[in-house]
Parts: C-alpha cells; sequence; structure tokens
C-alpha cells in the first residue's frame, strides 16, 4: 500500500465513522500482555448492533480487519496492525429461566468470567469453568477456550456468525467443527466475526456453583503467575503438559529483555521490566527449539500472532537465567 492510498483510505474511514475513529493507537494498551505496536486505525465498538455496522462498513471498503476482545490469547508485533482494529465492548447478557434446560444469550465482548457469575447468582450451572477466564465469549467461541476440564465446545448451544458472504448465520457447536483449542473459524481467519452466543445450563443452587467456582478460582490463582501475560502460551501436547516440558528443559526463569519465563508456571511468559513484542517472540523461538532438542515435540502456539512480525527482533539478544533462592 503506497502512503498516498493510506492516506486515502484513512479519509475515507474518518468520512464514515467521524470522532469515532482513533488513528495509530498502540496495542499495548489493550493487550493483557501490556505489549505491541501500533494500529492503524482503531473503533471501538460499545454494542452488537454498532460491531455489525462497523465491520459491514470496513468489509466495504475491502480493508484488512481484527476483531480484539480483552486483549488475552494473543500476541501483537511492535510493528503494529494494519487495517483496522475493532475492540469489541458489546457486552449486553440475558439470561433465560423459563426454558428447558436454561440458557444464557451474551454479545461477544462480554467478558467470559462476567457470564458465569451472572448465572451462578441465579444458581444455574454450567460455566463454572469459565468463571477466571480473562477473555470475553467472542475469544472463546472463535478459540473453544477452556479450563478445568471443560471447554466451550461443551457448552455452546449456538453462535451468532456474521459472515462475509453468507451474511448472518448461526452455528450450533457441532458445526463450529472444534478440536482442541480451535475452530472452523480460527482455521479460517478474516471471514466471519462472532456477534454473540448462547450456553446451556442446568438447575443447581446458589451455594453450589458459587463453591465450585470458589475451588476453581482457588486453583487458577495457585497455579498461574501474576502480572502481564497472554495467558497459556503454548497448545499440551497430546498425553504431556507444555510447561512441563519447558520446566524439564531448565527454561523457568529464563529471560530476554524484558519478557520472563514464569518462574511458578513455566507455560506462561510475563511482561515484567517493560518488555517488547519481540522480546517475548524471541523467548517463544528459544522454547520451541530447546524442547524440541531435548525432547523431540514440537510444541505449537495457543496464542494468536497477529500484526508484522518479518522484522521481529529481541531487545536484548542474550538469554539469561533469572537465579532462584539456592543457585
Amino acid at each position: 500500500m503506497t502512503v498516498s492510498s493510506a492516506r486515502n483510505i484513512i479519509k475515507e474511514l474518518r468520512t464514515l465513522f467521524g470522532e469515532r475513529l482513533q488513528e495509530t493507537v498502540h496495542m499495548s494498551n489493550y493487550t493483557t500482555a501490556q505489549v505491541g505496536g501500533p494500529a492503524d486505525a482503531v473503533l471501538v465498538a460499545q454494542s452488537g448492533a454498532e460491531l455489525e455496522d462497523f465491520v459491514r462498513k470496513v468489509w466495504a471498503l475491502n480493508l484488512p480487519i481484527y476483531i480484539m476482545g480483552s486483549g488475552s490469547n494473543l500476541l501483537v508485533s511492535d510493528l503494529g496492525i494494519r487495517g483496522v482494529v475493532i475492540i469489541n465492548r458489546a457486552h449486553t447478557i440475558k439470561v433465560n429461566m423459563h426454558v428447558d434446560p436454561p440458557m444464557v444469550w451474551a454479545e461477544s465482548g462480554a467478558i467470559l468470567g462476567t457470564v458465569a457469575r451472572q448465572v451462578a447468582l441465579r444458581g444455574l450451572s454450567g460455566m463454572e469453568w469459565a468463571a477466571a477466564i480473562p477473555g470475553t465469549v467472542g475469544g472463546a467461541v472463535y478459540g473453544n477456550a477452556g479450563s478445568q476440564g471443560n471447554d466451550t465446545k461443551s457448552s455452546l448451544e449456538l453462535a451468532e456468525i456474521l459472515h462475509r458472504a453468507k451474511d448472518k448465520v448461526s452455528l450450533t457447536s457441532d458445526q463450529m467443527g472444534y478440536a482442541y483449542r480451535s475452530s472452523i473459524l480460527k482455521r479460517d481467519p478474516g471471514n466471519a466475526v462472532i456477534l454473540a452466543a448462547q450456553f446451556r445450563l442446568s438447575t443447581s443452587t446458589v451455594e453450589a456453583v458459587q463453591e465450585k467456582m470458589s475451588e476453581f478460582s482457588s486453583k487458577r490463582r495457585a497455579t498461574q503467575p501474576p502480572g502481564a501475560s497472554m495467558g497459556s502460551m503454548f497448545k499440551n501436547p497430546s498425553g504431556d503438559y507444555a510447561g512441563r516440558l519447558i520446566e524439564a528443559a531448565g527454561l523457568k526463569g529464563t529471560r530476554i529483555g524484558g519478557a520472563v519465563i514464569s518462574t511458578l508456571h513455566a507455560n506462561f511468559f510475563v511482561n515484567d521490566q517493560g518488555a517488547t513484542a519481540s522480546d517475548v517472540f524471541a523467548l517463544i523461538q528459544l522454547a520451541r527449539q530447546t524442547v524440541l532438542e531435548k525432547t523431540g515435540v514440537a510444541l505449537e502456539l495457543e496464542i494468536e500472532l497477529v500484526g508484522d512480525w518479518k522484522d521481529s527482533q529481541p531487545s536484548s539478544k542474550a538469554a539469561k537465567r533469572t537465579k532462584k533462592a539456592g543457585e
């Protein structure tokens, strides 16, 4: 894209969206890892109707589009994102206790944990596993998010999808083509946007549901590090755990620039000293290569790489171990 054509596109976006359009916005402000370079243009959708309107208009201009929810489970390049980023803040939640089984419907920008807490207050079970997940409903449906032995596939009734070619469709859990941390939408990105989703529930009691949620949240706090991170970095290989493999490779506490592999859980890479996305990316490459050399296992990313990675370089090329007590 030439400088002239880029200016013309921004001019068109200004005409369409006026003051709603933000330009050259650093994605570090919108990601849980607090890293990421500038997006050319950003729109914040506050409702499902607004999300649909924004998407249709940007698609009509044939521009690259990226939908971002809570900013977890993704690593945005220091070089940023070309095209339009839509921050999804559509968060309406509706609980229906008058059907069998009970259901909860939520717009795709609703935080999954908030949905879980809303149904728990009504003594409804089925979303306890989602209580401590920081991502959105849309992100969960897109990537088949899961925890505590459950996942989106097991709970989803219907996903409302805006498709570039087919307009609006509703897909069941089976039609989403779910696999471990994957879906048909994730395997074919850019052609559809999740507007809302409906989840199946069952009747329980407020006390029982909240007790289970509390138990799950306590386990998560005890095993996952605090601080700025993307969540689990790699998918668990069949019959094993990515964190165990990284720890066995001697990489716990390894640092590149401001990014470090957590000493609490080796499948979490934490930004604790002003890391860049390139620092995190260099740690990813180091972990993959070391685990492959020592175990023969090729780790597959669970997070999504977003933006331009062609010239990514870590701010510090030499990795160093963080000293632990007794070393």
